[in-house]
């Protein structure tokens, strides 16, 4: 640790407090921090080398961009960095890193327990019980169901292997076809989706928002999917076309849509989407178990002493893709990281 102390800026909201993780983790590696919101963010970037985008949705860096004269490294406390990766950035010689690996677990048990809440009605269980109904029904078994996960990357492969895990058959759906993918066996192309998305019962999106994944699920994919079938959004709610949805799911072209993303958040008061038959809504939380800023905080922490001892950053998102790159990113695989 030589040289002149080196200033981090930390960017928070109205609201959100910086993490307590920073005063020792600053006083360890010897450098200055500053918490800043929105409004103050070009005024601090001047002599900033690292900003730590803690309000990871804010769209502030672009406006602020030209105060950042000596920036090296933003780290993102998201999986997705489409709101950050405006031109100039994917230009600049900046790094971006983003909170890869944090998510994967908790959205993959929140697509299974999408999954298993869809095909045991539970949802419906719930509207009887306040109606005070006594409506038996029979249930669909999971074991055997099959599972189109779009999105290669690590949120998608742990969707797949927990999937597998309950014995679920799972496909992938990326940038390059291939038959020998150690976790999703065959994948297939995501721009022919309207073309694989039939042989599926359940069809996950795990993908980053990029300008190839926007309005991805339109309504070719869905006038293609089975009538029995239901949508899965994790990944972005611009990449779901939520006109087309909401036309299959009122026509009965699907039978339901378990969406915890949405293309305006909060989801509007007057969106059609509340009342769409066979529609769960929830907000944006698939991956927000207990205790999750926490790990952020600490996974920012951790690279923070990998730039300060010039070691190599973990989490690096290729910006002119939008994602981390996956194992087989020479390959062209694509997804959520």
């Amino acid at each position: 640790m030589t040289g002149p102390r080196p200033r981090v800026v930390v960017l928070t909201a109205p609201g959100l407090a910086a993490p307590s993780q920073l005063d020792a983790a600053a006083a360890e590696l010897d450098v200055e921090v500053e918490v800043v919101q929105a409004e103050e963010l070009a005024r601090a970037l001047p002599g900033a080398r690292a900003l730590f985008l803690w309000d990871f949705f804010s769209a502030a860096v672009q406006d602020a961009w030209p105060a950042a004269d000596v920036l090296e490294w933003i780290h993102v406390a998201a999986a997705g960095v489409d709101s950050l990766l405006f031109e100039d950035l994917r230009r600049s010689d900046v790094t971006v890193t983003n909170a890869h690996g944090v998510f994967d677990r908790p959205i993959a048990e929140f697509v299974l327990a999408s999954i298993l809440a869809h095909a045991k009605r539970l949802h419906e269980s719930m509207r009887l019980q306040r109606e005070h109904e006594w409506a038996h029904r029979e249930t669909t078994r999971v074991q055997g169901q099959r599972v189109l996960v779009v999105g290669t990357g690590g949120i998608g492969r742990e969707i797949a292997r927990l999937l597998r895990a309950v014995g679920c058959e799972v496909r992938g759906a990326g940038r390059r076809e291939r038959e020998d993918d150690p976790d999703f066996g065959t994948v297939v192309r995501s721009d022919e989706l309207a073309e694989h998305v039939g042989w599926a019962d359940h069809v996950v999106n795990a993908t980053p928002l990029t300008p190839q994944t926007r309005g991805l699920l339109d309504g070719a994919v869905f006038a293609a999917m089975r009538p029995e079938a239901h949508v899965v959004n994790i990944g972005r709610g611009a990449s779901l076309v939520e006109a087309d949805l909401l036309a299959a799911l009122r026509e009965g072209r699907l039978a339901g849509a378990s969406l915890d993303v949405f293309g305006t958040e909060p989801l509007p008061d007057d969106s059609p989407l509340w009342d769409a038959p066979g529609l769960v809504a929830s907000a944006h939380l698939s991956g927000d178990v207990v205790g999750w800023r926490d790990r952020l905080a600490e996974q920012f922490v951790a690279n923070l002493r990998r730039w300060r001892a010039g070691e190599p950053l973990t989490g690096v998102v290729d910006t002119r893709l939008g994602y981390v790159p996956g194992r087989d990113s020479g390959s062209g695989s694509e997804g959520a990281s």
